[in-house]
Formats: structure tokens, C-alpha cells, sequence
């Protein structure tokens, strides 16, 4: 009877250690896949933030180029000339503008459509370890 109980003893707490390191492995992946999800969002905030002032400036820098054209054809040239110019010269911001958008809505695609692909190997990992 003695032998019997040192065995079992001996056997508990294997199981426990086992039981344990698996918890543990499940739990670091978990983690790993939270950072890589805050990783993401922080790219994609930061590619937000950049595209903002990317755009900003360009309308800045639009309306500063109108200002001037305005002002140096009125002086020139006649104002229907004037007209046309500060037209085609708004068409042209308008148009960069409308490319850095899509670029950066392409880039955010990208990179969501990746987080996603992380985040599913990363659950089925974690669902591999557990079972």
C-alpha cells in the first residue's frame, strides 16, 4: 500500500506541471497575438496620421499656388485668362490629392488584410497548442 501512494505522489504533481506549462504556452500566445494586433493599429494610426498631413499640405500648398497664380496673372494677363489657369491648376491638386488618398486606403488594406492573416495563424496556433 505504501509503494502505491509514493506513486501517485509522485505522478500528481507531474501532471500539474504539465497542465501549467500548457496554460503557459496558451497565455504567451495570446500575448504575442494582442502585440501583434497593437502593433498593427499603431502602423495603421500612424499611416492615418501621415496621410492626414500629407493631404493638409497638399491643400495648403493648393491654395498658396492659387493665391499666387491669381495674383501674378490678374497682374498680366486678363482675369478670364487668370480664371482658367487657377482651374486647371485646382484640377491638378485635386487629382494628387485624390491619389494619396487611394494609395493610403491601399496601404490600410494591406496591412489590415495582413493583422488579419497574423491574428489567424496566431489563434490557430494557440488552438493547436491547447488541444
Amino acid at each position: 500500500v505504501e509503494v502505491v501512494v509514493v506513486e501517485v505522489a509522485v505522478m500528481v504533481p507531474v501532471v500539474e506541471v504539465v497542465d501549467v506549462m500548457e496554460v503557459v504556452v496558451s497565455v504567451v500566445d495570446v500575448v504575442l497575438v494582442v502585440l501583434v494586433v497593437l502593433v498593427s493599429v499603431m502602423v495603421v494610426v500612424l499611416e492615418v496620421v501621415v496621410v492626414s498631413v500629407v493631404v493638409v499640405v497638399s491643400v495648403v500648398v493648393m491654395v498658396a499656388v492659387v493665391e499666387v497664380l491669381v495674383l501674378v496673372v490678374a497682374v498680366a494677363v486678363p482675369v478670364e485668362v487668370a480664371v482658367v489657369e487657377v482651374v486647371k491648376v485646382t484640377v491638378v491638386e485635386v487629382v494628387l490629392v485624390a491619389l494619396v488618398v487611394m494609395v493610403s486606403v491601399v496601404v490600410r488594406l494591406v496591412l489590415v488584410v495582413t493583422v488579419t492573416v497574423a491574428v489567424e495563424v496566431a489563434v490557430i496556433e494557440v488552438v493547436e497548442v491547447s488541444v
